[in-house]
């Protein structure tokens, strides 16, 4: 039995749990959650695209399952542990973004493409796609070219080198090209709408480069994947790529909602993620501490937004590796001890990676506590 599952098993189908849980601790908005889902699945259905959502995301197959069952075709992972993960819970249709090189890493690959429905990996390098082939067993390993899209992270860094990579995998025997992937991490979080629409075109401009380049040599990619929360609704409108691989836009966060997503100033997803926290000292006028610091959010993406337990306008500030102050800008809200305090994650991905288990509330009733199944999966 998990620790959170000791504590608070017992809450489970109880009103009012929510007050007695012990903090900090990570909670899903159910509700929320299942508005984004179908908002999300709407849209790309809307425009014919498919949905391949990323699960480094929530590192859940509890939500996994619940992304294929809004219409999702598959799942993405970022390291060969998650989908690892996903697979022993019954997630068998997946993609890793990430190449697998190292030669323990390439054996466990081959392993669990024996226990999925569908296994497909990216490569980039020539060196790579050989290793993959001579260790393949069975049906052939469904590999996706991966394109720099200027970060310089990982990709083929030319058009060239995308057609030469292209070809040498559909030359070898134990591998089956299924197609490319750019995905254009650095541009999801430009705030402005028109700033991040023009980046994408050019963007777009050079992945349609590339895919002339394919189709002219007779390799053109049945598969056209990458995408994100903050630039799925323009790459829609461009009609470029086959699927997407968003993810935040399950539990929104505060880095994505500080970005015009659509171009309307609202936002098109709603909070659904949220640490909730407890005031542990309230000695001073305007200002309470709680129980949640460094070790209880992400802290590249800046401080978390109080979404409830504090006057208007209240805002975080870290105050170590366990505590956190929420701040009255008038220096007036007077706070007891032991008030719940609820905050919106800066950044979900790694957020999510500090905690075992979700906590699924409707309303105030406990619904159910999900593992994170692939926390810490980082190999």
């Amino acid at each position: 039995m998990t620790d959170d599952l000791r504590l608070h098993g017992a809450l489970i189908g109880r009103p009012g749990a929510r007050a007695q849980l012990n903090t900090p601790v990570l909670v899903i908005d159910r509700e929320a959650l299942d508005r984004n889902l179908a908002r999300m699945a709407d849209h790309a259905r809307a425009r014919g695209i498919a949905l391949r959502p990323h699960a480094k995301t929530h590192k859940s197959v509890d939500l996994a399952r619940r992304q294929l069952a809004a219409g999702a075709i598959g799942v993405c992972c970022a390291k060969l542990g998650e989908a690892e993960a996903l697979a022993a819970g019954g997630v068998t249709r997946l993609l890793i973004t990430s190449p697998v090189v190292s030669a323990p890493a390439i054996r466990r690959l081959v392993e669990l493409a024996g226990r999925c429905d569908e296994l497909m990996v990216v490569v980039d390098h020539p060196a790579n796609a050989r290793a993959l082939a001579a260790a393949a067993a069975g049906a052939p390993l469904g590999v996706l070219v991966d394109i720099d899209p200027g970060l310089r992270r990982t990709g083929v860094a030319s058009p060239a080198a995308a057609l030469e990579l292209a070809q040498l995998v559909g030359s070898l025997d134990r591998l089956a090209y299924r197609g490319v992937q750019m995905y254009c991490g650095m541009h999801q979080h430009i705030a402005g709408f028109a700033e991040r629409d023009a980046a994408i075109r050019e963007r777009t401009q050079y992945l349609q480069s590339i895919l002339a380049l394919l189709t002219e040599h007779g390799v053109a990619p049945p598969i056209v994947t990458g995408s994100g929360t903050g630039t799925h609704r323009i790459d829609g409108a461009l009609g470029v790529y086959t699927e997407w691989q968003v993810g935040s836009y399950l539990f929104m966060d505060r880095q994505y909602r500080e970005c015009d997503v659509d171009g309307t100033g609202a936002a098109p997803f709603e909070y659904a993620l949220f640490v909730d926290a407890r005031v542990v000292s309230c000695n001073h006028p305007g200002m309470a501490t709680i129980d949640a610091g460094f070790k209880a959010f992400a802290t590249d993406g800046g401080p978390p937004v109080i979404v409830d337990g504090g006057p208007p306008g209240a805002s975080y500030r870290f105050m170590g590796d366990e505590h956190g102050a929420v701040i009255d800008p008038a220096g007036r809200h007077t706070w007891q001890l032991g008030d719940l305090v609820r905050l919106a994650v800066p950044h979900c991905d790694p957020t999510v990676n500090l905690y075992d288990s979700y906590h699924v509330f409707a309303g105030d009733t406990l619904e159910a506590i999900w593992p994170v199944s692939a926390r810490g999966r980082t190999r």
